[in-house]
């Protein structure tokens, strides 16, 4: 698959992979590119084209994942992204699932079970998203930015606290679709119903992206500050 470049123009990411647009969003980029480069539009934005690069070659191809050059770059920058990324999920993509969903569960004449526990299954799952990116914006994120901007934390946190109790939402989320492909009954709109599970497949995929980098990058950033500040 392509690995994206400087060179290319803005406008071919979006051709290549409609579903980086999102991702191009939370940069602050929107359309209008013309014919412009990567190089010229992160310019233009003031965007560090190289992280831009990263992530959205991160989420265009799942075998790309630059470990080693995600670990140079400032952990602001990565914060940056993630609250963005929190921003997107809870005002957009939640609220369009639940808006499906509450379709979905009205399409059906008869109120079976399979259709109850699914909705009951996400009610379960969104409370548990929300508090996760809570504990996110409330403690690990303002821990973070001390170490990374002033050198020294403001509290006792430490990110072990955070390996230990981030829960991978991102296999729950797989449950549910899980739920939904075996065991809905054929009493549903069936437009409706793809509708919900397309964007419960996006979500599911931008979750799991979001999870390595805050895994593999941001955990790991600051798990070497933290041992160089206590040396």
């Amino acid at each position: 698959m392509e690995i994206f470049t400087s060179e290319n123009k803005m406008a071919h990411i979006v051709r290549q992979n409609c579903h980086l647009l999102p991702v191009i969003n939370r940069f602050g980029i929107r359309l209008g590119f013309r014919d412009k480069t990567i190089a010229a539009v992160c310019d233009e934005y003031d965007i560090h084209a190289e992280f831009f690069l990263a992530i959205v070659n991160t989420f265009h191809n799942e075998k790309y994942f630059p470990e080693k050059e995600l670990l140079l770059f400032s952990p602001v920058l990565i914060i940056n992204y993630l609250k963005k990324t929190h921003v997107y999920y809870v005002d957009y993509v939640l609220p369009k699932l639940e808006s499906l969903l509450r379709q979905l569960l009205q399409s059906s004449h008869e109120k079976k079970m399979e259709l109850q526990m699914i909705g009951l299954f996400y009610k379960k799952y969104k409370e548990e998203l929300l508090r996760h990116i809570g504990d996110e914006e409330e403690n690990v994120f303002p821990y973070v930015l001390g170490l990374a901007i002033n050198n020294h934390a403001e509290t006792n946190y430490r990110i072990h606290s955070f390996e230990k109790e981030h829960t991978n939402v991102d296999n729950k989320l797989n449950d549910l679709t899980s739920l939904v492909i075996k065991y809905m009954e054929p009493v549903y709109d069936e437009n409706v119903c793809n509708d919900f599970l397309v964007t419960l497949f996006g979500f599911e995929k931008d979750i799991k992206d979001h999870a390595r980098i805050e895994d593999k990058i941001l955990v790991q950033q600051v798990r070497m500050i933290e041992s160089r500040l206590q040396r």
